[in-house]
């Protein structure tokens, strides 16, 4: 593109002083049509100078008199002057070549095919060629014409990626929202009841007392309408697809047992999902077992015991009780709700996987848990298949924990075989040394600490098959101890056969003598009609 063969400059000068007209380029004196106060006063331009317009075809830097100072440059088409040579030319004729404008050529495909356009300049001169500086030919102009146009393009390109940046966003809620509609929908006879978010605020005081806070999002008290106390988890917003949302409405939305956390209802809308349960008053079991001082924990060792077998009644139930296998992936203290008989709650499902009862292999594409409580084989393939078998050692690293009163893993204990809790009261076991369990245990307490630890030893074997069920572990909770041989110590890497987990013959002659240390609790449990 090039503009025009006619196409001349006017420059607007002023000048400290007066300049004789002559041509090329011809001074138009501007002083009859009072511009220096009207359009010099805008530039800047001192009152007391004189103004001219300088006409000509190729205007340069030394055609401008050095007394002079240029304001602005138009490009104009001089045949709308016919007297410049003359130099018989009025600023009327200056406004009049204004207002004509000028022409531009471009290429269309062929060298010898140019077209011509002439465009109406007048109107938009002042605000496009404001403060320019260069004159000569006109490609000052061009310059500032491509400039303002890439410009625009700019804008408009970036309000566009803007707007479908935002288009992607919403329809990335909208597809979670309706993959959660759709399972809703699809599973409505096992729902329960559904909020309104403004219910939701309403029974949190709009979230006013906060319980905890966790990877899935906040936790408040609320109070429902009956009086009853819950808690209510809003899900963050980072959770894809809503699988968090789904895995616990399809878990806990199906079942009820008097060890597992009771779903009361749920709300979700595009943007907000959050799930109401029954409220723990005791908090999580974590809270209990790991305080500073053993001695300044509320349970005693009965109550340690039967919160050990309420647990295991709940992930039992969970692996053989319902139409459906669900496995829990992620069972750890924090994650074990106590209500104000501090009988346990199974909670958290928002890892845990159903499949049908009679598939005893899981199918996983992700590793899933928390460190320090996921089985090996979620790790190794090596080892095992992953199975319920993977809920049994979470199980066997929680009672673990339940029976040390401490963290399976402690950095900070006093000598470096302590680091690692289950070998370190595994060798007290091989070395049938007494453990310290407080200073004023009695036998039988000491007792049942032992038979905790040796039921978690087993539970924590590295392979999966040397592992018991739970229904088996609920066998040895409510039987005795006397019969329990100490398994193989537990180790990062399997043995080469599976063991085997029959008590010691001579021990048998003493089992039917021996009562249970820890006698069973009457717990009811509730199935759901399928």
């Amino acid at each position: 593109m090039e503009i025009g063969p006619d196409t001349g400059s006017l420059v607007f000068v002023s000048c400290k002083n007066p300049v004789k007209s002559k041509y090329p380029p011809l001074y138009v004196d501007t002083a009859s049509c009072n511009i220096s106060a009207n359009h010099f006063s805008k530039m800047k331009a001192p009152s007391n100078n004189y103004s001219y317009v300088v006409v000509g075809k190729n205007v340069v830097a030394s055609d401008i008199e050095e007394s002079c100072t240029v304001y602005k440059t138009a490009p104009v088409d001089l045949r709308c002057l016919p007297n410049v040579t003359a130099g018989d030319v009025s600023f009327q004729d200056i406004h009049n070549l204004l207002s004509n404008g000028y022409e531009i050529s471009w290429y269309e495909g062929s060298e010898s095919s140019w077209s011509t356009k002439k465009s109406f300049f007048c109107p938009v001169v002042e605000a496009i060629l404001d403060r320019v500086h260069t004159f000569g030919t006109g490609v000052g102009f061009a310059v500032k014409f491509f400039v303002l146009l890439i410009t625009a393009k700019s804008v408009l390109g970036i309000a566009i990626l803007s707007a479908f940046l935002l288009y992607r966003w919403h329809r990335r809620h909208l597809s979670r929202y309706d993959t959660i509609e759709d399972f809703l929908q699809t599973n409505s006879r096992l729902m329960p009841i559904r909020y309104s978010y403004r219910e939701i605020r309403t029974m949190t005081k709009n979230f006013k007392e906060k319980l905890g806070e966790g990877g899935y999002g906040m936790v408040y008290k609320g109070k429902l309408r009956s009086g009853d106390a819950v808690a209510v988890k809003m899900l963050n917003k980072s959770k894809a697809n809503g699988q968090e949302f789904i895995n616990e409405v399809a878990t806990i939305g199906r079942i009820h047992h008097v060890n597992v956390v009771r779903l009361v209802g749920f709300c979700v809308t595009a943007s907000k999902h959050a799930l109401v349960y029954d409220y723990m008053p005791n908090g999580s079991l974590d809270k209990l077992i790991f305080s500073d001082c053993q001695n300044s924990s509320p349970l005693n060792w009965k109550q340690i015991c039967e919160i050990a077998k309420g647990v295991a009644r709940g992930i039992e139930y969970l692996h053989q009780g319902c139409d459906m296998q669900i496995l829990h992936f992620d069972i750890k203290p924090h994650n074990v709700l106590l209500d104000e008989n501090f009988v346990p709650k199974v909670s958290d499902f928002g890892l845990a996987k159903l499949y049908p009862m009679q598939k005893s292999i899981a199918t996983l594409t992700a590793v899933r848990g928390t460190l320090g409580y996921m089985a090996p084989e979620l790790f190794y393939k090596r080892i095992g298949r992953v199975s319920y078998k993977a809920d049994v050692y979470s199980y066997g690293m929680l009672l673990m924990e339940m029976a040390g009163r401490r963290r399976n893993v402690d950095a900070h204990a006093e000598h470096s075989s302590q680091i690692y809790f289950p070998s370190w009261i595994y060798d007290k076991f091989d070395q049938v040394e007494e453990m310290e369990i407080g200073d004023h245990a009695t036998e039988e307490e000491k007792t049942i600490t032992q038979k905790l630890i040796l039921i978690a030893l087993w539970c924590i074997q590295m392979t999966p098959e040397d592992r018991p069920s739970m229904r088996e572990v609920l066998e040895m909770l409510e039987g005795d101890a006397s019969g329990l041989k100490l398994p193989p110590k537990p180790s990062f890497y399997p043995p080469d056969s599976p063991i085997s987990m029959q008590r010691s013959s001579d021990s048998s002659s003493s089992d039917e003598s021996m009562a249970p240390l820890c006698s069973s609790v009457a717990l009811e449990i509730e199935q759901m009609d399928d």
